[in-house]
């Protein structure tokens, strides 16, 4: 639609309903789509044919981020996850990046990679040569596997012979196979490759085919997205601009130097990663083997962003990750939310959807370096843990909020103390005496 936006000031504030119903305006929702997002968008028996062993189903909170731009389009994330505080960071972040014109972001053609391992050769170097000489051979045999994805313009774009002279078990030659996968994930897709093509290397070195099998270190399938933020958006009351982005580049040297701080500055960007992939039914695990593997890939562990200051003072950030996340195939059109996370997100392509989760990579962070530059990272989070404690308690309705305030007033946010905290609200409501009350 074309005065669709993003943007909606105070939009945490309102109602329940009432954000459920902007979105659905947004997205253009059939009220079909609506009642999914109500009722929890899987039926037992859809469940039932997803996985082994079913007994019954486990629901996620499923929220929107918003005031997103990504390459000057109006975006609204939608996001699954049950940690508090990510959603509002992520989209006051959001809010931040407009000041600069949003997120700029970029990706690469989908290349998968896949792996067979040879064995029991007697020359690697010749069974090498062997191998690249039958490389239109290999290529005809892998296509083969996969003919809707040649349909769709994917299929072969090479080969890569890695030799391992020296291994645990003996010499072993590894053929990595490089397989457009279009806009799926990919996973199936390169398996039904290895597996098609694993008979022709054995055949043709004369050794023994092990694994035959995907890598999750994308690395020919990288995302990325930059931002860029002037002094004035960042400052806040207590701090000005020039010393919030000081304290940003200063906890961005920490992740740079130190791997205990980059391990806990990747979490925070996969937290967004993350519940982005839960909501569109990509799979998550992969995505965070990938990242974690290309954050080590120089053989030290390092931060998936960099933050920088430029000569007029502006803030800038970079991130680049792999994102194997696909819009065709697999949960994204198995589970019926997952179709309407995508509908909302407004994408064509998979490629647009990893440049949309490295915006959200990006954000993130940004959101997390800031909080702890200023007032820290709990302030924020406990006041948002306080409500879950309340919950744990057994509260409801408006009780939530009240005994969340008072145990953020009282620095006290532990669930034993909730629950004194529900009692004596009860107790006020219906008249009856507190416990170790004295009439």
């Amino acid at each position: 639609m074309s005065s669709r936006t993003s943007r909606y000031p105070g939009f945490y504030r309102l109602p329940l309903e009432a954000r459920a119903r902007w979105v659905a305006e947004q997205a253009g929702l059939t009220l079909e789509e609506q009642m999914l997002l109500t009722n929890g968008g899987l039926t037992l028996e859809e469940a039932d044919h997803m996985v082994e062993n079913v007994i019954g189903r486990f629901a996620l909170p499923f929220a929107v981020a918003v005031n997103f731009q990504v390459n000057g389009r109006e975006v609204l994330v939608p996001m699954v996850i049950e940690e508090p505080s990510v959603v509002a960071a992520l989209s006051h972040a959001a809010r931040l990046a407009r000041a600069g014109g949003g997120f700029l972001a970029g990706s690469e053609e989908p290349i998968m990679r896949g792996q067979i391992q040879v064995m029991d050769l007697s020359d690697l170097s010749v069974a090498a040569r062997v191998i690249e000489e039958h490389t239109e051979a290999i290529r005809a045999v892998a296509e083969a596997a996969t003919p809707s994805i040649v349909a769709r313009g994917g299929g072969f774009r090479g080969l890569e012979v890695v030799p391992f002279p020296a291994t645990p078990v003996g010499p072993m030659l590894v053929v990595h196979l490089l397989y457009d996968v279009r806009d799926a994930m990919g996973a199936n897709a390169v398996n039904a490759v290895c597996e098609a093509v694993a008979p022709l290397i054995a055949g043709i070195t004369g050794g023994r085919v092990v694994l035959r099998i995907l890598s999750n270190l994308a690395d020919r399938r990288r995302a990325w997205a930059e931002v860029r933020i002037p002094p004035e958006a960042l400052a806040t009351p207590d701090f000005p601009g020039d010393e919030v982005i000081r304290g940003i580049l200063e906890a961005q040297a920490l992740a740079e130097v130190d791997p205990y701080r980059a391990a806990t500055h990747n979490k925070g960007i996969m937290n967004g990663i993350d519940a982005v992939a839960l909501a569109t039914g990509n799979d998550w695990r992969a995505l965070e083997a990938g990242a974690h593997a290309y954050a080590a890939r120089d053989g030290r562990y390092r931060p998936l962003t960099r933050w920088w200051r430029d000569e007029s003072g502006v803030l800038g950030g970079r991130i680049e990750l792999p994102l194997a996340v696909g819009i065709v195939g697999g949960a994204t059109q198995a589970h019926p939310l997952a179709r309407v996370a995508l509908k909302i997100l407004n994408v064509s392509s998979a490629r647009e959807l990893a440049e949309i989760m490295a915006a959200v990579g990006l954000a993130q962070n940004l959101a997390a370096l800031r909080a702890l530059a200023t007032e820290g990272i709990q302030r924020g989070h406990m006041a948002l843990h306080a409500r879950q404690i309340a919950m744990a308690a057994g509260a409801a309705g408006e009780e939530i909020d009240r005994i969340a305030e008072r145990l953020v007033a009282e620095q006290n946010i532990r669930l034993a103390r909730a629950r004194e905290l529900l009692r004596e609200l009860r107790g006020s409501i219906t008249g009856e005496p507190r416990e170790g009350a004295h009439g």
